[in-house]
């Protein structure tokens, strides 16, 4: 008999701690999404032709910046460097189209997905909560829609994306191995919100 693997996420069974939490604070894991690593000239073809594979206008050039298209999401991560990320095609999918449009202009792309796990923070308190552990200025005028960073939040290395102008809807990616921490430290961070005066 042949042995099945099974997908497990890394924060498959914290569900029941995640729904204990405020209703200022709500925490969820969003598993398995496809991240994939772009490296390509974005001045160049290979630029545009990655933009079009991904069907957006541009990749995004400037830093700590992000783009979304209609099924993905552009995040800059250096000059001639983005992470793709995508929940609606798998890994393997998304590599290979993005590989069939940069290999002859010299770019690659390579399947990460299982690296990381993305987590969302959401709330009236979310940028509360991350102001305890990122050094960030996380204010919506300054860090809002379209903003991206590789940022440390508690000990944990993070790509943090802000998703609406008001501070309260975050996606976190984080790698694997440290998202329990990550989980440990939102939840702890998180407590001071349901005290009742």
């Amino acid at each position: 008999m042949a042995d099945t693997l099974t997908h497990r996420s890394p924060l498959q069974d914290w569900d029941s701690r995640f729904t204990n939490l405020p209703e200022s604070v709500q925490v969820t894991e969003e598993p398995f999404t496809a991240m994939v690593d772009l490296w390509v000239d974005p001045s160049g073809a290979g630029g545009a032709a990655a933009a079009n594979a991904l069907g957006v206008g541009a990749l995004p050039t400037a830093p700590s910046t992000v783009t979304d298209g209609c099924d993905n999401t552009v995040i800059w991560f250096g000059p001639q460097e983005w992470l793709i990320t995508s929940a609606s095609h798998s890994g393997e999918d998304l590599e290979g189209r993005l590989r069939a449009a940069v290999a002859e202009y010299g770019g690659a792309a390579v399947d990460v997905s299982a690296q990381r796990t993305t987590i969302r923070l959401r709330g009236t308190h979310a940028r509360d909560v991350l102001a305890k552990g990122c050094s960030l200025d996380l204010h919506p005028s300054v860090f809002g829609p379209g903003a991206a960073a590789q940022t440390m939040l508690g000990l944990a290395g993070v790509v943090l994306i802000a998703l609406d102008d008001h501070g309260s809807d975050y996606r976190i990616l984080v790698r694997s191995s440290f998202a329990r921490y990550l989980a440990e430290w939102l939840i702890d961070a998180a407590q001071e919100f349901a005290v009742q005066w």
